[in-house]
């Protein structure tokens, strides 16, 4: 296959030759069984919409929602309008509330598993406090309509408005005693977004873990599970022991999930994860691999991702959302490179040749020639010869 020229961080560029053969065709096989899977699916913007990068999104919905297909073919589940749907950058809740519906009703059709974001994000001034629990009121009642699993998510009106962990614990107990089934509660760390710095109510993690557990103590029949990112395995391991008996770990560390899934001799993280966007059909081969107990394969699988994985969320880590399109679009899930929000200017060029060249030689391409074609022309019309 022809050499590719691939930009140099400080000027320059090195020559790469992309693989010449596709993996082998993945294909689907039984439900995944040791492990609760899910993929935090990216949305799919229309190229063709004439909208501004602040205005409401476009969203192309029948690649949208293809894409979520792929991913229930291979055994995944779906986690829907979370922070990799762009929530809060370029998604806003009118978006949201639509790709709810129309991925929920989708699931039902497909037979797949789907779990649902509940923020709070059409707050957008201010808010005080009952204002900020009527939001999730609202998004709650959405989810439970659509028939998909609440996923709590952390809220920055609420970060803003509240003075203490007491008005943590107030939020969230109204909100689990309203649940019709057990919810799925996340912590998202400020480096996914710096305004939930101190979210609990104190800035001292060790502290803020003391709040969480106690929401969760409160209600353990009301929580399925909690989903952890933290980007801290150790943090997230003493967390996980701590977890009353049949509450799940989800972990949410892209840079640690191997070795969090695998576990230890005390328990191990079930999964709900950006990066199984661009790794779906990888992931589900390797967690199978370790339905059979085969650890061995499972980490020989997934460990070589995780440089990947690393460079993708590397900081600023919101702006990982821009690799995981530009892989998607390279795979052939989609047929350009526009993000809503116009986020597709997020990262550098440099930083997109790498994510390139770091899938193209985990074998993540279905077909390597069309990869190699359609970075070519993004090199090109970025001004680096070829």
């Amino acid at each position: 296959m022809t050499t590719l020229l691939l930009p140099v961080a400080g000027g320059g560029t090195r020559a790469y030759t992309p693989s010449a053969e596709p993996p082998p065709t993945a294909v689907g096989g039984p439900p995944l069984a040791s492990r609760t899977v899910f993929s935090a699916a990216h949305v799919v913007a229309d190229p063709f919409a004439d909208v501004s990068p602040d205005g409401p999104a476009a969203v192309d919905w029948d690649a949208t929602l293809a894409f979520r297909r792929h991913l229930w073919s291979h055994g995944l589940g779906v986690a829907e309008a979370m922070d990799t749907a762009q929530r809060g950058m370029g998604l806003d809740w009118a978006g949201a509330a639509e790709l709810i519906r129309r991925s929920a009703a989708e699931a039902e059709a497909a037979g797949g598993r789907i779990a649902c974001g509940v923020g709070t994000d059409q707050l957008t001034g201010p808010a005080t406090l009952p204002e900020v629990r009527s939001a999730y009121e609202e998004q709650l009642a959405l989810v439970d309509a659509a028939g998909a699993q609440p996923i709590l998510m952390a809220s920055r009106a609420l970060a803003a408005a509240a003075t203490s962990p007491d008005a943590y614990l107030e939020t969230y107990g109204h909100l689990l005693r309203q649940a019709r089934e057990p919810v799925i509660l996340h912590w998202l760390g400020s480096m996914f977004d710096p305004a939930l710095e101190g979210y609990w109510g104190v800035a001292d993690l060790d502290a803020a873990t003391e709040t969480f557990l106690e929401v969760i103590a409160a209600h353990p029949d009301k929580v399925d599970g909690i989903k952890v990112s933290l980007l801290d395995a150790d943090r997230e391991i003493a967390l996980r022991r701590r977890l009353p008996d049949g509450v799940r770990c989800y972990t949410g560390d892209d840079f640690n999930y191997p070795e969090l899934i695998a576990g230890d001799d005390h328990g191990f993280s079930h999964a709900l994860l950006g990066i199984f966007d661009p790794l779906g059909p990888l992931a589900a081969e390797a967690v199978r691999a370790l339905d059979t107990g085969d650890v061995k394969r499972f980490r020989a699988l997934l460990d070589p991702t995780v440089e990947l994985s690393r460079h993708l969320f590397r900081a600023p880590t919101r702006y990982y959302k821009t690799g995981v399109v530009l892989l998607a679009w390279l795979a052939g899930h989609q047929t350009h490179f526009t993000m809503v929000g116009g986020l597709q200017s997020a990262r550098s060029l440099p930083h997109l040749a790498r994510a390139y060249e770091l899938a193209d030689g985990l074998g993540l391409f279905p077909d390597p020639a069309l990869a190699a074609h359609r970075m070519r022309s993004l090199l090109t019309v970025h001004g680096v010869p070829q």
